[in-house]
């Protein structure tokens, strides 16, 4: 798949396309870092662990995708946010949403959020601020309808389902010719997911690649971001394809169309 957007994207410059490689050859080769020490589980429903990262104050719980691992909020010593927020005065929880296994296989969000994501909420001492990264963003507004929150910030979360625009035939052909291998394998390899991405913006993809080929090697490091996908658990797929996924448990009829914004302040969500 990714060959195919390389060559379609650079069919009319050989010079781009040798770029691209050689920043994909950069991205492959870069050095990767050990992941972080997991924090204690301090309550957990079933497979999903919320982990104490301390601190004082108001609670806040960062709820990230399901397709990533938890520590994509928390690179490093250098690179974590919820770290950072633990610092700046807030108790500091991050959902882990662990490993899936047969019996999640017909969990749609709706059930993430009611039957795992609330419960665990639920056992805070008080209502927490709530900030989701990607799909979490789209979960956590979920769970804020229908249990007491503090506030709700969203970081690159779906939201306009709509937006998927030329891409949305693409995706959905791809799920189709997928789907019946993924049937009766009972999961859906992240590869599928990756293709998924790689189709909603095919030019920014190949741009990407071709930065990658001036940068150092440390610069070039996936640091656990979403194109480490591939280490993942692969995913249960569902019966038919949900409405937007970009989790471990669904399709990539509708992978993220991410919503532009800005970085709340950290008292700006102290105001709320």
């Amino acid at each position: 798949m990714f060959l195919s957007v390389l060559r379609n994207e650079t069919a009319a410059s050989p010079e781009r396309m040798t770029r691209a490689l050689a920043g994909l050859r950069a991205y492959q080769s870069a050095p990767r870092e050990e992941r972080p020490v997991s924090r204690p589980a301090i309550h957990r429903v079933g497979r999903v662990a919320l982990r104490d990262y301390g601190g004082e104050g108001r609670p806040v719980v960062f709820v990230p995708s399901l397709i990533n691992p938890p520590d994509i909020l928390d690179h490093s010593l250098e690179s974590s946010l919820v770290q950072w927020i633990a610092k700046e005065g807030f108790h500091v929880w991050l959902v882990d949403w662990g490993s899936p296994g047969n019996a999640d296989r017909d969990l749609d969000l709706a059930a993430h959020v009611e039957r795992l994501l609330v419960p665990l909420l639920q056992a805070l001492p008080a209502p927490p601020v709530l900030v989701g990264y990607c799909l979490g963003g789209t979960l956590a507004l979920g769970a804020a309808a229908i249990t007491p929150t503090a506030g709700v910030a969203t970081i690159a979360a779906p939201w306009h389902f709509a937006g998927y625009g030329e891409g949305r035939p693409t995706l959905a052909a791809t799920w189709a010719a997928v789907q019946p291998a993924a049937a009766m394998l009972g999961l859906l390899p992240m590869e599928v997911l990756q293709a998924g991405f790689w189709q909603l913006d095919p030019a920014r993809t190949i741009a990407k690649y071709e930065a990658f080929a001036d940068l150092p090697p440390t610069a070039t490091r996936p640091a656990h971001s979403s194109d480490s996908r591939t280490g993942q658990t692969p995913a249960r797929p569902p019966p038919m394809p949900p409405p937007h996924h970009c989790s471990r448990t669904a399709s990539p009829t509708t992978s993220p169309a991410k919503a532009a914004g800005t970085s709340p302040a950290p008292r700006s969500i102290r105001s709320h």
